[in-house]
Order: structure tokens, then sequence, then C-alpha cells
């Protein structure tokens, strides 16, 4: 008999909370563009200031991007009010492209990895009990990672805290797809199944949902992620079902 129900799951914010990591790295690379960034690790207040602000942030080289404004003394408040703008600010006058800063920050995360592995996996770790509910998942059936993270990161992760999962079920920022393509293949390849989408980022669940393509997908919009009390507000107007994490395990 075959799997009745099919699991697409977004990663950061949903499977791994991996804000601090995430600023971090980014902090790391942006020591390599800019000489005014002092200290090997943020201060504590930046982290804290990033974690704030990582809900609205699409793709992780952008957290290069955020750090710089904060390091400049911007504040979170005035960063999110302005995001795309800023940010395109710090870029222009860096004369920096997207594809330059993700070869940065993917490299920069292969350095740390090289230099302390566990140390990296240590802070980047998964939300409690999701381990379990992952290895639940694997022994039911096939399920699938759609993320905007670089594939490896995401394997070497899932394989620290024991969870199976074959490299070609992880849909990453490697693959230049977007979201809503990756969910139309796996809509075409499991055909009279049911396909569960559970996602952090409400702009993105907005897409999918004034996709007419993907009308059949099931969408979770998961509370304990990287979203804001006004995503969790804005979302009762979409046709997704907001849960908690204990309803998710």
């Amino acid at each position: 008999m075959k799997q009745s129900i099919i699991y697409a799951l977004d990663f950061d914010g949903v499977i791994c909370d991996s804000a601090l990591e995430t600023g971090i790295s980014a902090w790391k690379a942006a020591a390599k563009i800019w000489d005014d960034f002092l200290t090997p690790l943020p201060p504590d207040y930046v982290s804290d200031q990033f974690r704030q602000i990582r809900p609205i942030m699409g793709t992780g080289y952008e957290a290069i991007l955020i750090v710089r404004l904060l390091n400049n003394g911007e504040t979170v408040d005035a960063i999110m009010q302005a995001y795309a703008y800023k940010t395109q600010q710090v870029m222009d006058a860096s004369n920096l492209t997207v594809d330059g800063l993700k070869v940065l920050f993917g490299e920069t995360r292969d350095e740390w990895i090289e230099q302390d592995l566990d140390q990296w996996i240590e802070m980047n770790p998964l939300f409690l009990n999701i381990a379990k509910k992952l290895q639940n998942l694997s022994e039911q059936g096939v399920w699938y990672i759609i993320t905007t993270k670089q594939e490896r990161f995401v394997a070497k992760i899932l394989q620290a805290n024991h969870v199976q999962l074959p490299p070609e079920r992880i849909f990453g920022l490697d693959r230049k797809m977007t979201k809503e393509a990756v969910l139309v293949d796996l809509l075409n390849k499991h055909q009279g199944q049911q396909l569960y989408f559970v996602e952090d980022m409400l702009p993105t669940l907005s897409r999918i949902v004034n996709n007419k393509q993907l009308t059949a997908v099931k969408l979770f919009f998961a509370l304990w992620g990287f979203n804001t009390e006004q995503d969790k507000a804005d979302a009762k107007a979409y046709a997704v079902e907001s849960i908690q994490l204990e309803q998710f395990l």
C-alpha cells in the first residue's frame, strides 16, 4: 500500500534553530569584506538583534548585509522597516553581488566546519524533539526538505542528529529552483497522494497560496519558527493552518 501523506519540510525555522550559527557565519564572512569587524565572534547584542531580524531574511547570504547594518549602528526597527532598501545600499556601496555573497557565505561555513565541526553543529540545534519526529517519518516512508540553505550543510546537520535522508530528497539552494517549482515537481511525482508542506516564512506561503498549480498542497505555518507577531496575525487571512511545535510532533 502506498504512503498516503508525503511531508515536505522547510529546514531553518522548522527543523533547525540556526539563527545563532547564521549570525556568527555572517560575521565571519563580513570580516573578509570590511576591516571594522574587529572581533572573531559577534557581540552578544548583535546576535540578539540578528535573531529579531531573522524572520524577514529570505536567503542566508543576506545575513552578511544584516550584520553590516548592525555593526554600523542601525537599529532593529530601522532595518526591518526599510529592509530591501538598506540591504541594497550596502551591496551598492561595496560593489557586492548576490552570487558573490552566496559563495562567500558557503565558503565561510565550510572553513568553520573544517576547523571545528562539533562547534558548528552545536550552534545549529534542532528544535526540541524534532529529530525523533524525522526519524519516525523516515521509518514511515518518503519525505523531503525544501530550503534556501545549501544542501551540504543540511546533510551534515541531519547526519549529526542521526536522521537519515537521501541527498536526492534535499532540495536546497544548489538546485536553483523556487520552493513553488519544487512543490509542483513533487505533486507530479506523487500523484494521488496528499502533499503536506510545513514552512515558517509567511511570504513563501503566500506565494504558494496564489499559485494555481499548488492548490492541492496542504499548507502549515510553523509558529515556532522565524516569524513575527504580525506574521502570526496576518496568517489568519490565508488558506494555511497555523500549528505549534507540539501539534507538528
